[in-house]
Parts: C-alpha cells; structure tokens; sequence
C-alpha cells in the first residue's frame, strides 16, 4: 500500500503550519518553498484542507493560512482521511458492510481488516505535535 502525493504533501503542509503555530498566517509561496511542493498543487490541497476546517485562510498583505486547532489535536489520521478518504487496503473492509458475497468467509478479508485497525491505529495516535516535537529533537525545522 502507498500514500499518494496529496497525503504525503498535505503532511508536510499541515506540519509546516502547525511548526509555525500561533505565529500568523503563513503564506502559500513560503509553505511551498519550505516544503518543495508546487504552488498550484499546493493549493489544492489547503482547499480541501480548509473546506474540511482544520486550517483557515485570510488575504491581504498580511494574509495566508493558519490551522484553526491546536497541533495536539489534528491526528495524521484525519490528514489523510480528508485527502484521500478512507484508511483502507481494499474497499471491502472501508465499513462492516461490503456488497461481497464471500465476506463472511473471506480469510484475507480478516487480514485486510487487521492491516486497516493497524494503520488506523499508528495514523491516529501521531499528532502534528508529535511531528514538531521530533523535529525538534532533530533539529529539522
């Protein structure tokens, strides 16, 4: 299984934001540069973003894009699940009910379910907090 670019850069995004928390808007160009994303691509992503509510967004002079929580309380988990949707190797395991008609005998159906708790699991339990608080430890930022 692989994240897309929209996750994996949407991290990034949100990470940057949140390394930059409560300092301001931080513009879309400096969050590009800092990161090595496109603009435009950029750009798309902090819409969903922001239509999801966990940045907002202001214009002007002074304007550009801030989370609208605390990083403890943005997981990575509901990052990816805005930009890509549900945390899931295969469809049938996205809900307890699947149209498959050998769901309740399918043994790799319980492999995949496990592989998604898992997932979910370590996505769910890092915060942007904890990203800022290793990059601290090694002196990314």
């Amino acid at each position: 299984m692989k994240l897309s670019t929209r996750s994996r850069y949407g991290v990034r995004a949100m990470y940057e934001l949140a390394s930059k928390y409560g300092k301001g808007p931080i513009t879309l160009k400096s969050i590009a540069e800092k990161q090595g994303i496109s603009e435009s691509y950029l750009e798309q992503l902090l819409v969903s973003l922001r239509n999801a509510g966990l940045i907002k967004s202001s214009r002007g002079a002074q304007g550009g894009y801030q989370l609208t929580k605390d990083p403890k309380d943005i997981r990575i988990g509901d990052i990816i699940r805005i930009l890509e949707g549900p945390i899931a190797p295969t469809e049938c395991v996205i809900t307890e009910e699947t149209d498959c008609r050998n769901a309740d005998k399918c043994v790799t159906r319980l492999i995949w379910k496990e592989v998604k708790e898992s997932l979910e699991g370590v996505l769910d339990s890092i915060t942007l907090q904890d990203m800022c608080d290793k990059a601290k430890g090694k002196m990314i930022n």
